[in-house]
């Protein structure tokens, strides 16, 4: 049986399950008058139409619940399989008196390059493939790879390859197809909010998505560490042996948001073309020229990557700014990020409430312009307290660009497209978080901590004002 069987309905339970929909609605049953025409209260047809507010709508969605419910488990596992890797390094490569340095910038590495080579061309792909068979087969298959590393360890144990030890060798070709399948999983995932979510309540679904997001950015980097000790912990006492448990827990959850997914039902109509294979550069090229021809996404991708680029800048600076606050140390830098984290959900959570009252379009300009001035103010703060609320404010105001800028690529994207512009927006944010970790640290260094957060902040107010004349149409 094929993953898409799960999203059939049968013919003959169409009747019983449009009526049990109607009883469940909590609607008057119609009245039909003599003259064979429907008598619904106008009152009735009024309150039917009106979209629920907030997260409300979305979360009595089952099949976005059950999406949602896989993200959670995925997402842990994406931000804890960095912690992962750098903990089996710290115990079985890294030497005493080494840094760990260079080991964890190779791991970086395999986990970056994917993202660049891969990104776009995912996308094509996904555009052919069955959404739902594609988000179950990759985490599925990171789980797998995850849990088959304590045995490809225990294989290549005291083997060295071109100098390196094997086993490392094995890790860096692990997380670079863990990265590889993040590739493909990334635009199906977009594309299926698209499809299980009502057009009205995108706003609201993907704010819930971004607060998920930030929850497990701050669980997976804050306690990643505890909580991998107390898995080996108790892989030991159940007699799984020592330095099992952590991998058993980051390739379970993979395996847990694969098997929930099986049963959602994502509703696709198009036709999966096995006898097709994609044509990679033509369909890249439709991809870039529909991006070129409707100015509302593209004005919305270009909002996304300027801030994308800002964030990734910020998680260099915010290094410095730890090491320069008398309150804090170096090493404690995560507490700034952790604040800029916060922010950003506590501004998906209004957001949520707030996207009837505001189009889209000024939505992001004022989250440009109060993402600017965030910045600014940290640029004059000596003070962790300061520093901490300008850091919250930045998160907040940059959830008014995030989320209403994803929202409308996903709303005006058809369904045949939307694989090959959510592949190339995957491939431009992940140029975009790349590039200010080389060149921001190279700027910091050079004009100083307070320069380069005015620039950031130039750069977030002239791209929020400059995006205004392709978002100038609102399509809530």
């Amino acid at each position: 049986m094929r993953l898409s069987d799960f999203d059939k309905v049968p013919e003959n339970e169409l009747t019983d399950l449009q009526a049990t929909e109607e009883s469940n609605s909590g609607l008057p049953i119609d009245v039909v008058t003599a003259t064979g025409e429907e008598n619904v209260a106008p009152e009735t047809q009024a309150e039917s139409l009106a979209p629920e507010p907030g997260f409300l709508a979305v979360l009595k969605n089952r099949n976005f619940v059950t999406m949602w419910s896989g993200q959670i488990f995925s997402q842990l596992a994406d931000k804890v399989y960095v912690v992962l890797m750098i903990a089996i390094i710290e115990s079985q490569f890294q030497s005493e008196n080494q840094s760990i340095s260079g080991w964890v910038s190779a791991i970086m590495i395999a986990n970056t390059i994917p993202a660049v080579l891969f990104g776009s061309l995912a996308g094509v792909f996904v555009d052919r493939w069955h959404k739902k068979e594609v988000l179950v087969s990759t985490n599925l298959l990171r789980g797998i790879l995850v849990l088959s590393v304590p045995f490809l360890l225990w294989l290549t144990n005291g083997q060295v390859l071109a100098n390196l030890p094997l086993g490392f060798e094995i890790l860096l070709a692990v997380t670079f197809l863990v990265s590889t399948l993040g590739q493909f999983f990334a635009p199906a995932e977009q594309a299926t909010i698209s499809m299980i979510v009502d057009k009205p309540n995108l706003l609201a679904a993907n704010s819930l998505y971004t607060t998920t997001a930030m929850g497990s950015l701050i669980v997976g980097f804050a306690i990643g560490e505890p909580i991998l000790a107390l898995a080996d912990s108790f892989g030991a006492s159940v007699g799984l042996g020592v330095n099992i448990g952590k991998e058993l827990l980051v390739g379970t959850s993979y395996a847990i948001a694969g098997i929930l997914l099986i049963v959602m039902r994502t509703g696709e109509t198009k036709q999966i073309l096995t006898g097709d294979e994609p044509h990679v550069l033509a369909d890249l090229r439709d991809g870039i020229r529909y991006l070129g021809e409707h100015k509302q996404i593209k004005g919305a991708l270009i909002q996304l990557v300027v801030l994308q680029s800002i964030i990734a800048s910020m998680t260099v600076v915010a290094v410095r700014m730890a090491e320069l606050l008398p309150e804090i140390k170096a090493s404690q830098f995560g507490f700034l990020l952790a604040a800029g984290g916060v922010g950003l959900a506590l501004g998906a959570v209004g957001l949520s409430y707030l996207d009837r009252r505001f189009s889209r379009d000024r939505l992001s300009l004022y989250g440009s312009i109060g993402v600017a001035a965030s910045l600014v103010g940290l640029s004059f703060s000596h003070s962790l307290w300061l520093s901490l609320l300008c850091l919250v404010g930045m998160g907040v105001f940059s959830a008014s660009v995030l989320i209403p800028m994803q929202t409308t690529i996903q709303s005006e994207t058809p369904e045949e497209m939307r694989g090959k512009v959510f592949g190339l927006q995957n491939n431009a944010i992940n140029i975009a978080l790349s590039l200010p970790l080389a060149l921001t640290g190279i700027a910091e260094t050079a004009l100083g901590v307070p320069t380069v957060l005015l620039c950031l902040a130039a750069i977030s107010a002239i791209g929020g004002i400059f995006t205004q004349k392709y978002n100038a149409v609102d399509s809530r």
